[in-house]
């Protein structure tokens, strides 16, 4: 285990420092391209009269280059993952390989699908947007939040100690709700919450056009909303200051107020945000017709 541990260093090193890549920590499978969510800020679901899907076939055949570049961990994307009906048998195939599985989802079908989660996945990221009412409408999902509680209480009864943590995109429909965001992340259970900003620019999530100038303001905050995200970001400094200490909230500080800085730059008030990518070097994405990417927002390989 140890020369195991000397050589997989190396291969990093070796990765990190040159442009060829000899080891990959991380793959992203997409597995099924449809969803049951039809989010605000996503296109993904606009393609679900055309779904694709990955085979156990097509596992099989990335199997060696997984265990060539020493992948470590499957992230299950989409769409929603478990929308393939032969989800867990790729799971199996993975796990087999001591490959870790992590799931992305809705949470819409983690109800059903609990007992089968608990023996193939490792742990499970949902989507959170905002309290019961405010996430339903961003979902465009009647009871998805209500599904989402139950999916997670089902998959808890069975093994309390399931990891299952939340994360959300923040933006114009569900940055004044950061607050209850939180509160709901802590009444549902969730080991720990996320966020990020949203996506409007790229050609990612299905928008293989971009999105003009009306739609991204749809989601993206106006100027005027700005000074009120900024006081929203302060408060729960100090009404959360125990879930930054202890970890619930993934991010700093200093990295909230971020988020702030990305949307000010949209109306030229500050650079954007640095952002060191080091995807290529770390993981890829392999979507659900076979198409790699080295990120989603970048152009297939």
């Amino acid at each position: 285990m140890f020369t195991q541990s000397i050589y997989h260093t190396i291969q990093r090193y070796r990765t990190l420092q040159t442009n060829r890549i000899t080891s990959l920590p991380i793959v992203i499978l997409m597995p099924h391209s449809a969803c049951n969510c039809r989010c605000v800020m996503c296109d993904i679901w606009k393609g679900n009269n055309n779904p694709k899907q990955l085979t156990e076939a097509n596992v099989e055949e990335l199997l060696g280059a997984l265990k060539k570049l020493e992948t470590r961990e499957v992230v299950m994307s989409g769409g929603e993952a478990l929308l393939n009906p032969n989800f867990f048998a790729l799971c199996r195939l993975l796990r087999n390989e001591k490959i870790k599985v992590t799931l992305l989802s809705t949470g819409i079908l983690l109800k059903k699908h609990a007992a089968a989660l608990l023996e193939w996945v490792d742990n499970i990221i949902v989507s959170l947007d905002g309290d019961e009412t405010v996430h339903d409408q961003i979902r465009n999902v009647p009871g998805a939040y209500r599904k989402l509680k139950e999916g997670i209480d089902r998959v808890r009864s069975e093994n309390p100690q399931y990891k299952i943590t939340g994360r959300t995109v923040i933006h114009r429909l569900n940055f004044r709700q950061w607050p209850e965001i939180i509160k709901s992340a802590q009444e549902l259970g969730l080991n720990q919450i996320s966020f990020l900003p949203a996506d409007v620019t790229s050609q990612a999530f299905n928008r293989e056009q971009g999105w003009d100038q009306s739609r991204q303001h749809e989601i993206l905050l106006s100027k005027e909303d700005l000074p009120e995200l900024n006081l929203v970001i302060k408060s729960l400094f100090r009404e959360f200051e125990a879930s930054f200490r202890n970890g619930f909230i993934a991010e700093s500080p200093a990295k909230l107020e971020k988020i702030y800085t990305y949307y000010a730059a949209f109306y030229g008030l500050n650079p954007f945000p640095y952002k060191k990518c080091n995807a290529p070097w770390v993981s890829t994405v392999v979507e659900a017709d076979g198409t790699v990417r080295s990120c989603f927002f970048h152009k297939a390989l």
